[in-house]
């Protein structure tokens, strides 16, 4: 059996959770069957029965078109050129939108089944808008139409699953829920502190840990402005980079900037770090943050989890199926407006109640490393990928056997 992966991300290009889930499910499914890999960029490796080739993406053609539809257009390029190579695979399973289109396209000039794994949904991260414009109208439908015509769709939480059923025409039966998983040998405890030592990070005083893009659905601002209410002994360290937009990248540094006012603990990385790095700085915070205001999963949670660091998150989407409420963290309820983009109807009591969270968990030593400990063993328990690798051979199987 051979599959071809399609997704947008792929080391050495991996920006969010999805590219996180792609290397490691490919890596590990190519212990079972032959894995091609197209992604955007410039690869072109190829190791066992693990092949990856990159194909072009920041290309010329659409330099005079409006900036906020550059993306759009050159996602459909480039699943094109996904398409101009031949397929030979017996299933194709595509990754977030930017894939889609060259799943619709390989499902219907070659025949070959399609999976889809839903690592978020476009109706709800209108927030997008922001960043592509009338653009998000047709990664809108892109995504729509992919998801309608898939074979088998991957769901990655159960809530995710009833998301699917709620803003498209599936049935249900093709939805299978996997959830995304972690290496559980490179997730661990490290007892080096050079990262701290580089960034300043006072080793004698605690610290609450964000990491992630600076976007809307990461909530990243609500946690800064949750800043003047966490306790003044504890330090700040926020690894956030690559913003979607101009106007959020200001709103972060405003934010970022109005809270040092105050305090002169508060670390910004604003960039994007290699996994040693993150895992150095889980591996000493006293708590790690999630504020999400959607979250289909929510990778990062079981990362810190894994290095054995106390959770606070966001009680929305896949995190409530991950973080267990008392036992390895705490979930913030948060009580989101109807209408887009499903901000806090009040955000100031969101943020509040971050930091009390945060103060609790630091305060209580006891606690604090019972969730340390608890964290770890959850992870161990459902998110290994060798287990969800298994699975989803078991999918494609049935797929074919179906087919």
């Amino acid at each position: 059996m051979k599959a071809l992966f399609l997704t947008r991300e792929f080391p050495p290009y991996v920006y969010g959770g999805a590219g996180v889930h792609v290397e490691y499910l490919a890596n590990e499914l190519s212990k079972l069957m032959e894995i091609e890999v197209r992604a955007f960029g410039d690869q072109d490796t190829s190791k066992g029965n693990l092949t990856v080739k990159g194909f072009p993406f920041d290309t010329s053609e659409f330099n005079d078109a409006n900036d906020k539809l550059k993306a759009v257009f050159k996602t459909l390029n480039t699943g094109l050129h996904m398409n101009a190579v031949d397929i030979d695979a017996d299933i194709v399973h595509c990754h977030t939108w930017y894939s889609h289109f060259a799943g619709i396209m390989a499902k219907l000039c070659y025949g070959t089944p399609l999976v889809i794994t839903t690592h978020s949904l476009e109706p709800l991260r209108p927030w997008k808008r922001e960043q592509l414009g009338r653009g998000y109208d047709a990664s809108s439908w892109i995504e729509k139409t992919a998801i309608e015509m898939a074979d088998v769709l991957i769901a990655v939480s159960e809530e995710t699953k009833d998301d699917v059923l709620k803003h498209f025409d599936v049935d249900e039966t093709k939805i299978e829920v996997v959830y995304n998983g972690i290496d559980l040998k490179e997730y661990v405890v490290v007892n080096e502190t050079s990262v701290l030592d580089a960034y300043g990070i006072d080793k004698t005083k605690p610290y609450v840990l964000f990491v992630g893009r600076i976007t809307r659905q990461k909530g990243i601002i609500h946690l800064v402005n949750a800043i003047k209410y966490i306790d003044e002994e504890t330090q700040v360290v926020l690894c956030a980079g690559a913003p979607d937009t101009p106007e959020i990248a200001k709103e972060m540094k405003d934010s970022v900037d109005e809270a040092s006012k105050t305090r002169t603990n508060i670390i910004w990385i604003d960039k994007m770090l290699d996994k040693k790095v993150v895992i150095q700085l889980y591996s000493h915070a006293d708590v790690f943050c999630c504020p999400s205001i959607y979250e289909p999963f929510g990778i990062i949670n079981i990362e810190a989890m894994a290095c054995e660091t106390a959770v606070v998150a966001s009680a929305v989407g896949g995190i409530k199926e991950v973080v267990v409420e008392g036992e390895t963290g705490l979930l913030i309820h948060l009580e989101q407006q109807k209408s887009a983009p499903f901000e806090p109807v009040n955000p100031d009591q969101f943020s509040r109640d971050l930091a009390k969270g945060i103060n609790k968990v630091i305060a209580h030593k006891d606690l604090r490393e019972t969730m340390a400990k608890n964290g770890r063993a959850r992870v161990e328990a459902y998110f290994d990928w060798r287990a969800i690798a298994k699975q989803t051979e078991s999918i494609y199987k049935k797929l074919i056997e179906k087919k």
